[in-house]
């Protein structure tokens, strides 16, 4: 069942701008780690201080999604959507104009904290304007695509600007996407508040942002230190004891930050949990393949972008086949779990590499079933996510989504890089390092790598097999009024 929307005659230039928005945050995340090397000479801080340049954005992005969420239900998604596109371009024009490494780690700090308000606006824009189950899945297998292939997308973007500009364009750019976005989401979009506004769960917010914060900084830590260090335990421990605390609160107190109705749902619990397996599972591609073909093959910045270019293709066109031809017929679980074992059989693919093995034979392939496996997942697990919420859930079923794919791309960048660190020494253990030794311990390390996310892919495919439900119909949920049917 539909129901009216004042941005309907609109919806598909409002699509535009969301997609656009949701480029923003979803390339950032890569096209500065391109940047990163260029930045750190210039600005001339450390390897050690280097992590936190990623770590300072995901810390504020990750920890604020649920506020950020619960924030655009209460004052209404358009200046939600406005403040946080705002803030993410004032921040990237500060970090662009860094003198130094302070300077551009605050900015990629606030950048996050915007994009904590930036991202579930977007989505629930999305879950909002569009209620035509049609041209819902249509717009979700856009949206799904660019969420797919962002991160590629920033690979090349940030290889092209960092080659032939400077590294301060990788953050400039933003400000670009931003002018345009906000101008058509003033033009095109309608403020929708609710007329009596709900008390803020102040315990919930403290309880799940410092959860969330301590998570994502045990993970972090445990990549530069080790997994047993006592302040990564410490961490992960007091992440963990607080998110215990805050389901707790949120059973009890009468407005809560995250209704657990939201993710009672059996299909949007699903969602939830492969979206955060399969961000575990995709840094092994962007992450290592990029380390592979920079440092071992000799890749530019601009050539290891265009490498990534056959599975943004392949992503655009199967979220969007997968959600307006494949879902109406089969509903969500054949696409999850086909979607999970192509991501595992293309990380598989990926452990043929070596120093001279040729990029057609032993890389494309594996991407391109990679793009196929994540336009099927990201496309079906964010309309699962939100298909069925009640209007007033939309901001924080969006922002839940967002923070799974936060927590697991940290956790995935801890694991598999402490996973790939200890296979590399140990290939070197009781040998000379020669150059040569040293190469192939390296790719021994991102095969490793490789391995592991194709073991998370798998259990993720059982996972979804498991959790959701059969048949392209949807159920709808504690007789909440629904956004489609």
């Amino acid at each position: 069942m539909s129901h009216p929307t004042p941005h309907h005659e609109r919806r598909w230039a409002i699509l535009a701008i969301l997609g656009l928005a949701q480029l923003m945050v979803v390339l950032d995340a890569t096209i500065v780690n391109i940047a990163l090397p260029s930045a750190q000479k210039a600005l001339h801080f450390s390897n050690d201080n280097r992590q936190w340049i990623v770590t300072a954005y995901s810390l504020a992005f990750g920890s604020l999604l649920l506020l950020g969420g619960k924030i655009s239900d209460i004052f209404g998604r358009k200046w939600t959507f406005v403040t946080g596109l705002s803030g993410f371009a004032l921040a990237s024009a500060v970090g662009g104009a860094a003198q130094s490494f302070t300077m551009l780690a605050t900015a990629r700090a606030f950048q996050g904290a915007f994009g904590a308000l930036l991202a579930p606006a977007a989505l629930s824009l999305l879950t909002t304007t569009f209620t035509d189950p049609g041209e819902r899945n249509k717009a979700f297998g856009i949206f799904g695509a660019i969420a797919g292939s962002g991160a590629s997308v920033g690979l090349l973007l940030g290889g092209f600007l960092t080659q032939y500009l400077n590294w301060r364009f990788s953050m400039y750019v933003n400000v670009l996407f931003a002018i345009v976005a906000v101008s058509g989401a003033l033009v095109l979009l309608h403020n929708q508040a609710p007329a009596t506004k709900p008390r803020l769960d102040i315990p919930g917010v403290l309880t799940v942002s410092l959860g969330l914060f301590a998570l994502v900084f045990g993970f972090n830590h445990a990549q530069t230190t080790s997994w047993s260090n006592g302040e990564t335990i410490a961490s992960l421990a007091a992440g963990v004891a607080l998110l215990v605390a805050f389901v707790g609160i949120e059973s009890r107190v009468p407005s809560p930050l995250l209704p657990l109705r939201v993710v009672r749902d059996r299909n949007r619990g699903a969602a939830y949990i492969s979206m955060g397996l399969a961000a575990i599972a995709m840094f092994g591609v962007f992450l290592f393949l990029t380390y592979y073909l920079q440092v071992s093959r000799g890749y530019s910045p601009v050539t290891t972008g265009l490498a990534f270019l056959p599975m943004t293709l392949v992503v655009m066109v199967t979220a969007v086949v997968a959600t307006t031809r494949l879902r109406p017929r089969v509903g969500p679980r054949p696409l999850m779990v086909a979607g999970m074992t192509l991501g595992a059989i293309g990380m598989l693919m990926l452990r043929g590499i070596g120093l001279d093995t040729s990029y057609l034979g032993a890389v494309m392939p594996g991407l391109v079933l990679m793009g196929m496996g994540l336009g099927l997942v990201f496309s079906t697990a964010l309309n699962s996510a939100t298909l069925g919420v009640a209007q007033e859930d939309a901001g924080v079923a969006s922002a839940t989504v967002n923070a799974a794919q936060q927590v697991g791309a940290s956790l995935g960048t801890a694991l598999l890089s402490t996973l790939a660190a200890s296979a590399a020494t140990s290939f070197l253990a009781g040998q000379r390092p020669t150059p040569l030794l040293l190469a192939r311990a390296a790719i021994h390390g991102y095969t490793t790598a490789f391995t592991v996310s194709a073991g998370v892919f798998a259990v993720a495919a059982v996972i979804a097999g498991l959790l959701f439900t059969g048949g392209a119909a949807q159920p709808q949920t504690n007789g909440e009024p629904v956004l489609a049917a």
